[in-house]
């Protein structure tokens, strides 16, 4: 577990919050990359990792130096003190899409010692108010573009919130630093002070805060993305996920910066975009969800990503279909991973090297995982199972009483169901709490996914099982067809067809509805609960 070491926050919200020592999981810290010294800022290292005159941020028409960013960062952490009057342990909540200031600014808060609450762009004022008071946050910076629904959440909020928009030269934000000196005393943070406030996606109920220390903001660097990535100063990172989505932060702020790397941020959010912003930045390591991938694919005749030499995939479960095209059409492996925001990146993966298709990998350096019975004991491989896994990261919930459902006896329970294999591979079945049950039979519901996908007239599916008197419960299919498909019962039969062809005939969706869309969270995962409520 490690001492608690002297915090440098005179604000103590974070850490009179923490759960209970005793309900942590259990932490490992074997490679000798984990052992920190007591005083770290994260923010301070990674500005630090990059030669100053090195790219460190690349959009269309511009971009930043490491030394630039760290003076953008430096002016915003003097008027977040100065001007805003934030003190060590303050929470501060970010609000916009992947751009340059967003960047910047969740360096400024750690620099000046706040705790950075940063949240998706799609989060509406209802949805903001939540966290401010949930948080107890004072101060935010808001993209002005987005600023409507910010301000409409500070109106909501309990307490009074200041609010700087950023985004237009000479006003707000930048206003205030353009009177900022470029260069700021970074405050010396504890390595378990609080540094990020990260709230779950929300599938369910109210989003829990997950709370990571400045030692976690690197392990997920020195862990996953040294030992399974392995980046060099020369490569350029590019994604869609949000930076509030701790897979975004890793992947387009975090990694490139602890290896001297850039990242490369696309001009919106669509494959076009995506694809002109691999091609113009020569983008080396591309993360994204396995949905996107799929869009990039229909684009990819005539695009040059020749320049791609590690594309990851996480989010959602990685379907053959799309690991196989993208393999056919590019010659490289998608490199599957499973995260949670609990756990803060991905903790089991594989080498380029060492992928199998249908697997998700081993895990990550570092850490260890197994598959758990309902009561708790571990399955030797082969077997199917409850996920668990420990590592030197880990489920610490604010002051929320789940933490006991996702922490038991030192492992972190992430709520899916894997298979372990005799070589330590480990294979995604099904959300726990998305495995059908029919006539006996367990069917998990993303393998019955990823059999439609294979037909054409598949552009995206989600798979539930819904109540049945004779059978417990049916398999349910929900298809967004391909355009140039007619929808119908003929549609519908062909889809059930292929099913029985490509996997086993029980697991076929007896039943198969055609909507326009598929609801998802923020981080575009599918909502299947909202489909069972259907």
């Amino acid at each position: 577990m490690g001492t608690m070491y002297r915090s440098a926050h005179s604000d103590s919200f974070t850490r009179d919050r923490l759960p209970d020592v005793a309900d942590w999981p259990d932490l490992c810290f074997d490679l000798p990359e984990f052992r920190y010294p007591e005083r770290l800022n994260a923010a301070e290292d990674l500005l630090a990792s990059g030669r100053p005159d090195r790219p460190a941020v690349l959009w269309t028409g511009g971009g930043w130096t490491y030394a630039e960013l760290k003076t953008t960062a430096s002016r915003i952490a003097h008027v977040l003190v100065d001007d805003l009057g934030l003190v060590p342990g303050g929470r501060v909540l970010l609000r916009g899409r992947n751009r340059p200031m967003m960047i910047a600014a969740w360096y400024g808060v750690l620099l000046a010692g706040g705790v950075v609450v940063t949240t998706m762009p799609m989060l509406r004022a209802g949805e903001l108010a939540t966290i401010l008071d949930a948080a107890e946050i004072s101060i935010a910076l808001s993209e002005n573009d987005l600023m409507d629904d910010m301000a409409g959440g500070a109106k909501l909020a309990k307490a009074p919130v200041r609010v700087l928009g950023f985004g237009n030269p000479g006003a707000g934000l930048e206003a205030h630093m353009a009177t900022k000196a470029g260069a700021f005393a970074p405050v010396a943070t504890a390595q378990d002070d609080v540094a990020l406030l990260a709230f779950t996606s929300g599938t369910t109920g109210k989003p829990k805060a997950c709370m990571h220390f400045h030692r976690d903001i690197l392990i997920m660097a020195d862990g996953y993305a040294r030992h399974i990535l392995a980046p060099v100063e020369t490569d350029v990172f590019a994604g869609s996920p949000p930076i509030a989505f701790t897979f975004g932060l890793g992947g387009l702020v975090v990694f490139p910066a602890r290896f001297g790397a850039a990242v490369a941020l696309p001009d919106g959010p669509t494959p076009d975009a995506m694809l002109d912003c691999i091609a113009r930045h020569r983008v080396s390591m591309l993360f994204t969800a396995p949905t996107a991938y799929k869009a990039l694919l229909e684009k990819l005749d005539g695009a040059d990503v020749t320049s791609l030499r590690a594309c990851i995939s996480a989010g959602e479960t990685l379907p053959a279909a799309i690991f196989e095209a993208w393999l056919q059409k590019t010659g490289l492996k998608l490199m599957d991973g499973i995260g949670a925001t609990e756990m803060i990146h991905i903790f089991i993966s594989a080498k380029p090297h060492e992928i199998r298709p249908g697997h998700t990998g081993k895990p990550v350096p570092g850490y260890q995982a197994c598959v758990l019975d309902e009561d708790g004991t571990i399955l030797p491989p082969p077997a199917t199972g409850r996920l668990a896994v420990k590592g030197p990261t880990g489920c610490r919930y604010m002051a929320d009483a789940r933490q006991k459902n996702y922490v038991q006896n030192g492992w972190n329970i992430t709520g899916d169901t894997y298979h372990h294999d005799a070589d330590g591979y480990f294979s995604f079945i099904a959300r726990s709490d998305d495995m059908i049950v029919s006539s006996g039979y367990n069917i998990g519901g993303p393998e019955v996914e990823a059999a439609l996908l294979m037909h054409p007239a598949v552009a995206e599916c989600a798979v539930v099982g819904v109540p049945d008197a004779a059978r417990g419960q049916i398999v349910k299919a929900f298809v967004v067809a391909t355009s140039g498909h007619e929808t119908g019962p003929a549609l519908a039969e062909a889809l059930q067809a292929h099913v029985k062809a490509t996997i086993a005939p029980y697991k076929y969706p007896r039943a198969v509805a055609f909507v326009d869309e598929l609801p998802k969270t923020q981080t575009g995962k599918i909502q299947r609960f909202r489909l069972r409520q259907q």
